[in-house]
């Protein structure tokens, strides 16, 4: 058996392709992958529990199956794998007792014929839009090794972006599937609430959190889709199937730069919004400026009552004989990490968890009785002026971010509490809002700075229309491709091997 070197990397429909093919076997594709993946990992730190050979062990078994059978995957690590630790990036988790299933989304995947190969990082609980756990240390972007590659999802978006494989597993409860693509110069799309397979989690009544993944190309982003979509009763929205090019349909598209909390975004980053604004009109879609239909400061402050309380569930405070109003509202930390459930039992001591979440359940332990279901209801109020415009307009185009990706250390767990949430929705704010009335947005690699660094441009819809979506998606593919730009730390540019 020889290899044959490409200069192309295959994305997972071509890898898959190749493996039915038998132009290389579900053996070879891993065995490329883990070998890439332990070359980035010291310059990357991408990758928190590696399962090298129980991939092995699955992609040789002979029975895969689906349409991405063979294909190398990570998942992120705040999803459950049967017998692999979760560790949600901190350190409290560490003695956790291992899960004894795989949640839903594992299970799906396998089904699609996925090799998990391991878990990528995340922040700790996922608090930040960057990937600078104190437990695991920051993952770094290939683009820039002294700057963030965004996050929650920034293990995944990491090793995309530098070519350990063609797609990874991401999800988004306020911006963790678009803010790391956007940082990392690659296609992703939050789905609607609902829309696919999977526990959603909820902070304080609402489900913020949906799961899809990033990737190079639109294709291999809806194919995952279509796999993973709702059936049958359980379907929120009738399923789209696997959506596979550009629409006819021209669209109307409201512009808006300013962000939800009323900032301005560098000149980077306006650049490649005004840039994106005109390649839409020279593709025959209508343009027009418009403003967010919310009120931007207080979905702010709403939003940061959320997530504090969810750090306050994550402490264990809110187990009735301490917090009883906060029970109430079991949040995204308690519900989806089940860290007193699973065994641990116990409040975590202060070696345990990051300055930040200390801080952030303190501050929700303060909340006046009652101001959290305010919040809670006020927040769900935003969806029905979210929805009215879309009478107006097909789409939204927006950035994802107010800046390029920002340097290590800039945004993590260990800054001052109020300097660090100043500087965190002073970078990502264009974000909160899909989650908030569960609609479906994504990041597209459709601009960089003249030093290299990616832009991503963020294009939202109502609720259930990811089909409108990715085609769009397909058709600035086309007009604009990014797929084949390399960063300065890429794995080696090959292809995986070949028969011959």
């Amino acid at each position: 058996m020889d290899s044959l070197e490409q200069t192309v990397m295959p994305d997972a429909t071509e890898l898959a392709a190749m493996i039915r093919r038998k132009e290389i076997t579900a053996l070879e594709a891993v065995d490329d992958a883990i070998a890439r993946a332990q070359a980035m990992q010291p310059k990357l730190n991408f990758l928190v529990t590696p399962m090298f050979e129980r991939a092995r062990a699955r992609a040789k078994s002979g029975t895969l199956s689906g349409p991405f059978a063979g294909v190398p995957y990570l998942v992120k690590d705040m999803f459950d794998i049967r017998g692999v630790p979760t560790r949600w990036g901190a350190r409290f988790t560490e003695r956790a007792p291992l899960p004894i299933v795989s949640c839903s989304q594992v299970r799906a995947f396998e089904a699609a014929g996925l090799v998990i190969i391991g878990k990528s990082a995340l922040g700790e609980f996922g608090w930040l839009p960057t990937t600078e756990p104190l437990a695991f240390g920051p993952t770094r972007n290939p683009w820039d090794l002294e700057r963030t590659p965004g996050g929650s999802s920034g293990g995944s978006a990491a090793a995309v972006a530098a070519g350990v494989l063609p797609m990874a597993d991401a999800a988004d409860g306020g911006g963790s599937i678009r803010i790391p693509a956007s940082a990392c110069g690659l296609f992703g799309l939050k789905p609607s609430r609902g829309r696919l397979v999977g526990d959603q989690h909820a902070a304080g009544g609402i489900e913020l959190t949906a799961e899809h993944c990033v990737s190079r190309s639109v294709r291999d982003s809806a194919a995952l889709f279509a796999a993973m979509e709702r059936a049958g009763a359980k379907a929120v929205f009738p399923p789209i199937g696997n959506v596979v090019g550009p629409s006819q349909r021209r669209l109307r598209v409201g512009y808006v730069c300013e962000s939800i909390g009323k900032q301005q975004p560098d000149a980077d980053v306006r650049t490649g919004a005004e840039s994106t604004a005109k390649l839409l009109e020279e593709l025959g879609h209508s343009v027009e400026p418009t403003v967010w239909p919310i009120d931007g400061g207080a979905l702010v402050e709403d939003f940061r009552k959320l997530y504090c309380a969810a750090a306050l569930d994550v402490m264990g405070l809110a187990r009735l004989a301490v917090n009883p109003r906060a029970i109430a509202f079991a949040s995204l930390a308690l519900k989806s990490v089940g860290l007193l459930p699973r065994g641990i039992g116990r409040e975590p001591n202060t070696s345990e968890l990051e300055p930040l979440t200390f801080a952030m359940a303190e501050e929700a332990a303060k909340l006046p009785a009652g101001e959290l279901a305010k919040a809670v209801a006020r927040l769900k109020e935003y969806e029905a002026s979210y929805a009215s415009w879309f009478a107006l307009y097909d789409v939204i185009l927006s950035p994802v971010l107010l800046a390029p990706p920002v340097p290590l250390g800039y945004i993590a767990g260990n800054v001052e509490v109020e300097t660090l949430l100043a500087r965190t929705f002073g970078f990502a704010d264009y974000t909160l809002i899909h989650n908030i009335v569960g609609a479906p947005a994504m990041s597209v690699p459709l601009h960089w700075t003249n030093g290299g660094l990616p832009v991503g441009m963020q294009f939202a819809a109502q609720a259930g229309a990811e089909q409108m979506l990715f085609e769009l998606a397909y058709e600035l593919e086309a007009a604009r491709p990014w797929a084949q730009r390399r960063p300065p730390v890429f794995a080696d540019g090959k292809a995986p091997r070949m028969h011959t």
